[in-house]
């Protein structure tokens, strides 16, 4: 079995949403969107040959990556949207490993160990108190009280 030109632009369409879900980094999403724009156009007649279906691919993959990924990566990645209800900011902990200036440490806190990143990026020695100022996923941002 042969495969026609729109089919490869077809099956490399859909291979590049593939790697969009494995690599979430937002940009085989826009190659995708140039694969599959290119097999509608070839099945139309419109991109004839070859090398006008690479020249349709690379400009609708290259426009539409540097016109519309910062768009779209503020609609599925806004900024603080994870931070809008954080039950732990304002309350105290204690530092049980120390938490470097940029790296993490470890505090106590409601009975369990927890990552802890500080807030300020200054080194927070064990021992000390911290106030919890957010969560960073499933980190808590810290700083020295």
């Amino acid at each position: 079995m042969e495969l026609s030109l729109p089919q490869i632009w077809l099956i490399v369409g859909l291979l590049m949403l593939v790697a969009e879900l494995i690599s979430v980094a937002l940009v085989f999403v826009f190659f995708a969107a140039g694969a599959l724009l290119t097999a509608l156009l070839a099945s139309l007649g419109v991109l004839p040959s070859l090398e006008w279906q690479l020249l349709g691919f690379s400009v609708i993959s290259v426009l539409s990556l540097a016109l519309l990924r910062k768009h779209a990566k503020k609609l599925f990645h806004p900024r603080g949207k994870l931070q809008e209800y954080n039950e732990y900011a304002g309350e105290t902990a204690m530092v049980i490993k120390d938490i470097p200036a940029s790296g993490e440490g470890k505090i106590f806190y409601r009975g369990a160990e927890w990552t802890a990143l500080s807030a300020t990026h200054t080194a927070i020695i064990a021992g000390s108190k911290v106030i919890i100022r957010r969560t960073e996923g499933i980190k808590l941002v810290v700083e020295e009280s």
